[in-house]
């Protein structure tokens, strides 16, 4: 890649997009770095721009206007939504992949019939379109097991069904519209036992660069109890991940997975998110994402060392063969402060304090989610408000520093748990 400065545009609003624009704000090679539309966090560091990211044109017309040379796609949205295509088609550089290759987030039963077709591991399944046709599969299909809406829900699509009546229920509420157009089909799986861990790829459509890898935690209350989350912290590296494991699913997974959306005409270029249940019989599928995870961005811009903007220049582009990405050797966590009621209903406005006092040790970055900053104060206008997020010489370092940062914060509205990356640090 030529070494010439680039103006940029994020898209998103959230902790993971901070963390985006946190990493890319250090890049000798940017010029300018836009967001849109950005929060409390983001405004310190790019200029935030009010624009519908749902609307491909008016996203184009931005780009040109702004002479913008890369879009970096944030959530999942506008990428089912086709954005990177209509970026494309006008030859603004987009980083994430296009509508009919994003469909491996935006259609669970499209991933599940790929894996079916390529031999890649996951749970068992069946698909529908109708509840009378999942109850009928419910008849032989006893619980544990898992429903989930067929397409984009924020996360919180997926039922775990510990008995008949749950998942009877679940496939009630969905074809009720539960999730909205989401519900329209939904697919029913077997329930798989094991850990689990995030995995990250970058890919052109042929070459796949692991990143580093992570484990977050999606569920609301300590030792993983209560309703799944958009993510309450995350750390990495995730010891489980061991080097023969990656092998197995850059193998068994990542490859067979790219191969398949090449012979469908779609090559998936940008960012792909491994969901993974490390079970005993190896690694399977639990689902993929077509972006960055979150929270799980936030610790991965922490430990990486180089200049994010190349790689991201280089996949957008289509070529990655070259691409080499160092990382910091210390762990690093993050954690989430949600308000009081989140996944449920929950009060904005209140106001947080102690921010400056948190972000004090150089090791601690606070990406904000739900935050906007209105007369000097920063308020809390979000489910998952701040990604307090420190990195040290060990878990055990990174999550005391998180958590010393933590006790500054003055936000009696707020909450977080105290446990994030319990399963490693017990392991020691």
């Amino acid at each position: 890649m030529e070494e010439k400065s680039v103006k940029i545009l994020v898209l998103g609003s959230g902790g993971r997009e901070h963390a985006l624009c946190w990493k890319i704000a250090q890049s000798p090679l940017l010029e300018k770095l836009y967001c849109a539309p950005g929060n409390g966090g983001v405004e310190t560091i790019a200029e935030c721009v009010s624009l519908d990211i749902e609307s491909p044109p008016a996203v184009v017309k931005f780009a040109k206007e702004q002479a913008i040379d890369l879009v970096v796609i944030g959530p999942e949205g506008p990428l089912v939504a086709g954005l990177a295509d209509a970026l494309m088609a006008e030859n603004i550089a987009a980083f994430g992949p296009v509508a009919a290759a994003a469909q491996v987030e935006g259609s669970k039963g499209f991933t599940k019939d790929i894996c079916a077709a390529y031999d890649i591991p996951t749970a068992a399944y069946g698909r529908f379109k109708t509840a009378a046709e999942a109850h009928t599969y419910l008849d032989t299909h006893p619980a544990p097991i898992v429903v989930k809406a067929d397409g984009l829900a924020a996360g919180k699509g997926v039922i775990i069904a510990e008995t008949d009546a749950q998942a009877r229920a679940a496939v009630d509420d969905i074809f009720d519209g539960a999730f909205g157009a989401a519900g329209a089909e939904l697919v029913i799986e077997e329930f798989m036992t094991g850990e689990e861990a995030s995995f990250f790829v970058l890919t052109d459509g042929v070459n796949a660069l692991p990143l580093a890898t992570a484990q977050d935690h999606k569920r609301v209350g300590e030792g993983d109890t209560g309703p799944n989350t958009g993510g309450m912290g995350a750390y990495s590296p995730a010891r489980i991940v061991s080097p023969a494991l990656l092998e197995e699913t850059m193998t068994r997974i990542i490859q067979p997975t790219l191969t398949a959306m090449a012979d469908k005409g779609s090559p998936y270029r940008g960012v792909l998110y491994a969901g993974l249940m490390l079970t005993e019989d190896g690694p399977k599928l639990v689902e993929y994402n077509a972006r960055f995870g979150d929270p799980e961005c936030q610790v991965l811009m922490l430990r990486l060392k180089s200049d994010l903007v190349p790689a991201l220049m280089a996949t957008a582009q289509g070529d990655i063969s070259d691409l080499q990405l160092e990382w910091h050797d210390e762990d690093a966590m993050t954690v989430v402060m949600a308000a009081q009621g989140y996944p449920g209903s929950y009060s904005k406005g209140t106001q947080i304090k102690g921010l400056d006092a948190a972000e004090a040790d150089a090791d601690t970055q606070i990406f904000h989610a739900g935050t906007k900053i209105e007369d000097g104060k920063t308020l809390a206008v979000g489910g998952r408000v701040l990604n307090v997020t420190s990195k040290g010489k060990g878990l055990p370092a990174a999550r005391d520093k998180a958590y010393a940062a933590l006790d500054k914060i003055d936000w009696q509205e707020g909450f977080y748990r105290r446990d994030i990356g319990w399963r490693a640090l017990d392991e020691g």
